[in-house]
């Protein structure tokens, strides 16, 4: 039977302190304001999470998501990154630019309170299904299946918004009203046209996020064993923060480069 808790604790929660050393013990409640590792409210804040790391981000780097969706949608007129840009400001002035801005927001805010807070419960629940030793065998197996399963019906909340904001972004003469917009497909199309993106944004985002979530997670696990001088346990609230943002920086650049395959084929099919 695996007994080596100290380095199963890292598989049970990479994001819980480092003090939490036993597998089946939980993180103490005191004055660190400690949360209980597998809680209702530790899947609530890691929903939380969820929004701030997706909605927020993908909200901020709308004016490239916009370029980026003409210039796969109509790459006749958009020639490059800079000629969309030019296009795009002269056209529409700089507030074009923020067009599809709230169902961005909206979409990857509910998307990423799925994707995290959802995460966490499927490995919670799958590794309560397979037990501590093969949990910790086949962790990465586990992490691919959890991620796989909360993605899933993260996109099915956000694909409504995403048929919005490719619509708004992309269709000339298309309301830029988010509320506007939803009436308009409502009518034209039925409940049918916000979803009909569903299957390849499916086949965009799950891949992606099994790749971030695997990727990070053994990444993570390989710094603290072979990079980061000092066991977890002695590093800083601060040294932790930074091996992870290094760990989901190198889990985003192979996430971009598996998703941008099916990321055109969404954009195309929720162009009209």
């Amino acid at each position: 039977m695996w007994n080596n808790n100290s380095a199963l604790a890292t598989f049970i929660s990479p994001i819980k302190t480092a003090k939490c050393q036993q597998a089946n013990s939980s993180c103490p409640k005191g004055s660190d304001g400690g949360i209980e590792y597998g809680s209702s409210k530790y899947f609530l804040y890691c929903g939380l999470g969820g929004i701030l790391s997706c909605g927020t981000t993908h909200t901020a780097v709308v004016p490239l998501d916009l370029v980026k969706c003409r210039l796969q949608v109509n790459p006749d007129h958009y020639k490059n990154i800079v000629n969309g840009f030019k296009i795009s400001v002269k056209e529409d002035g700089m507030i074009g630019l923020t067009r599809g801005w709230l169902p961005t927001f909206c979409g990857y805010s509910v998307q990423g309170l799925g994707k995290f807070g959802l995460y966490e419960v499927f490995k919670v629940l799958y590794s309560g299904m397979l037990g501590e030793e093969y949990s910790y065998m086949y962790r990465t197996s586990l992490y691919l299946a959890a991620s796989a399963s909360a993605e899933f019906f993260a996109d099915v909340g956000l694909a409504p918004f995403e048929a919005m904001k490719v619509r708004i972004q992309t269709a000339p003469g298309f309301t830029s009203s988010m509320t506007k917009a939803a009436s308009i497909i409502s009518k034209q199309e039925g409940i049918g046209g916000f979803y009909k993106g569903l299957a390849p944004l499916w086949g965009r985002q799950i891949p992606y996020t099994m790749m971030k979530f695997a990727c990070f997670e053994r990444t993570l696990e390989a710094l603290y064993q072979h990079v980061v001088p000092k066991p977890r346990e002695q590093c800083t609230k601060e040294e932790q923060l930074a091996v992870t943002f290094t760990a989901g920086y190198i889990a985003g650049v192979f996430c971009a480069i598996v998703s941008h395959p099916a990321d055109t084929i969404v954009s195309k099919l929720n162009q009209d």
